[in-house]
């Protein structure tokens, strides 16, 4: 692809490669598990904001990241100090919303909330966490969010070489990111997830406590979210509140809906084909490029509904067959006339 695209649109694949890593943990909780999430935005963002965090405080030793002098900010906020060390911020992407994802998963499962109040009360999380985030002007910038990335590691943030390695690290962790679901899919703990989504009393009735299963389960993927948030933050060049809007944790869902769910390949496929195709149409058609994305997501939910991996395992295999069989029918005629 580096030979292939431009910088532009190679940085733009890298941003989609990201959002790729958070539709796998969506089809871990929603495809497998049958937990569908409006809020993974949070992750996403709180990942994001931790890396971009360290980003604005690479400074000279004294000075403030340069948006806290507009609203006369004259000392560093004490939860910010520790993101000076890289490492730290590096958990924090990954940790921070892994720990709140178990948290909020833990009291809403232990009351063995489920279904559409789930989902509710994922989107009620993100209203808060916009909200809050957005009013925060001096701790967060506020509506524009962390901007103006400097260096890293004395890179320049913005300079192809150091994208570059952004991109390449993407694919990296995509790559690991789809292993570990796999893995969790796979073998005694992921047939129990599949047991969760489809009967969940049963398995409670089996001596299988769901409750464990769903943490566990939902606090990884909010990991995975907040990894992949801060890929798009380190090549975006930015993070603000906006990842914690409702339309953007919904898009998710239907990245992984269009790609086909409990599937993990259509996640990263969903999630590719529908960004680039409202870059396309956004870039040929400025002024109706959402009917065209609108279009493309009721023909998959009334034509598609298993996504499109779905299809090509059912009828697109089904259509290979037919014309195989349809290949051997001379033959078959032709010996038993030759017979008679």
């Amino acid at each position: 692809m580096p030979v292939i695209l431009s910088d532009f649109r190679l940085n733009l694949l890298g941003r989609f490669l990201s959002l790729a890593i958070v539709a796998l943990g969506i089809d871990l909780i929603w495809g497998y598990t049958g937990l569908l999430s409006l809020g993974h935005g949070i992750f996403f963002g709180l990942g994001g904001y931790a890396i971009a965090m360290h980003l604005k405080l690479q400074v000279p030793e004294g000075e403030l990241p340069d948006f806290m002098g507009l609203y006369g900010v004259t000392e560093l906020p004490g939860f910010w100090e520790p993101f000076h060390s890289f490492r730290f911020a590096a958990i924090a992407t990954f940790l921070v919303p892994s720990v709140f994802a178990g948290l909020l998963g833990y009291l809403v499962f232990r009351n063995r909330i489920r279904g559409v109040y789930f989902s509710i009360l994922t989107q009620a999380a993100t209203i808060v966490f916009f909200n809050f985030f957005n009013g925060q002007q001096k701790l967060f910038n506020g509506t524009n969010g962390l901007i103006d990335f400097t260096t890293l590691f004395n890179l320049k943030v913005s300079d192809y070489s150091t994208q570059y390695i952004f991109y390449n690290l993407t694919i990296v962790f995509l790559v690991l990111t789809y292993c570990l679901c796999r893995w969790l899919t796979s073998g005694r703990f992921g047939r129990v997830l599949i047991a969760i989504r489809d009967d969940e009393s049963r398995v409670r009735f089996s001596g299988y406590n769901p409750t464990d299963f769903k943490v566990l389960v939902f606090a990884v993927s909010g990991a995975i979210a907040g990894i992949a948030g801060a890929f798009y933050t380190l090549q975006n060049g930015s993070v603000s509140p906006k990842t914690m809007e409702i339309a953007f944790s919904i898009e998710m869902v239907i990245w992984v809906a269009v790609g086909g769910r409990g599937t993990l390949v259509g996640g990263i496929l969903g999630a590719l084909l529908v960004n680039y195709a409202r870059t396309f149409f956004s870039e040929q058609f400025a002024e109706f490029w959402l009917f065209f994305q609108g279009a493309l997501f009721l023909i998959v939910v009334t034509v598609l509904p298993d996504g499109v991996i779905g299809w090509l395992r059912s009828e697109g295999m089904e259509l290979i067959k037919r014309k195989k069989q349809v290949s051997t029918y001379p033959a078959l005629e032709e010996s038993e006339v030759q017979r008679e």
